[in-house]
């Protein structure tokens, strides 16, 4: 998974199954922050692996603001009226249904971003000939349940499997395509701490910004201002 780094780096790096883990967390808590901690809270609307970018110490931010929207409070919940915006492979399937989007549609692009950082595969993926979802590939290997065809094979096996199973059924619950089975991003930042709590037994360590590797940098997400929603 591809994300433009914030900072140089002298060499290139791999990501560990934890650092990919870490990420996620990093992420899941910045856009967490825009839902939960803005207020009034704040849709990204575009979401994706580009979108999020490294320092030289592997720490990220969210960037790329000009599609967000303040979100409007109604009974149903948070949802804004607006013109369908965002990043073909990470816009939330409903949106060409209801043109109304919602914090469950960032829910989406993040899930999106969470395969990838799982599978590091692209968005869209072509397989015998064809172009499929990431999301569809995935559920087709869930159903053989073999979590090795699904976790990177360059880890070569290095994962803890039911760290990862969590990792991809919480995944596989963000980009549901109904919206209302969608969790939080409150619940995602939870669920990803839980998966990597999980893994950190099988490496012995507590501290996982320390063996960072990756040739393919990630995020860890710290927003320094609060963006301008328009």
């Amino acid at each position: 998974m591809l994300l433009e780094s914030a900072g140089k780096h002298s060499k290139s790096k791999f990501l560990t199954w934890e650092d990919r883990l870490q990420i996620s967390i990093d992420a899941a808590q910045g856009l967490e922050y825009l839902h939960n901690g803005c207020k009034p809270p704040i849709i990204h609307r575009d979401i994706n692996s580009t979108n999020i970018l490294l320092n030289e110490h592997f720490q990220a931010k969210i960037s790329d603001f000009g599609l967000s929207k303040t979100m409007k409070t109604s009974f149903g919940g948070t949802q804004t009226s607006t013109l369908v915006g965002g990043t073909p492979g990470y816009m939330d399937p409903e949106l060409h249904i209801t043109d109304r989007i919602t914090n469950k549609s960032d829910v989406y692009s993040f899930g999106v971003v969470l395969l990838e950082l799982i599978t590091n595969q692209q968005p869209v993926i072509t397989r015998n000939h064809d172009m499929v979802h990431i999301s569809q590939w995935v559920n087709s290997l869930v159903n053989n349940g073999d979590i090795k065809k699904i976790v990177y094979s360059g880890l070569h096996g290095e994962f803890d499997s039911n760290s990862a199973w969590k990792a991809v059924e919480l995944a596989m619950a963000c980009v549901s395509p109904n919206s209302t089975r969608r969790p939080t991003m409150n619940v995602v930042v939870n669920e990803l701490k839980e998966c990597l709590a999980t893994a950190l037994p099988r490496t012995n360590q507590s501290d996982v910004s320390a063996t960072r590797l990756e040739e393919q940098p990630m995020v860890n997400l710290a927003i320094d201002s609060i963006p301008q929603a328009r």
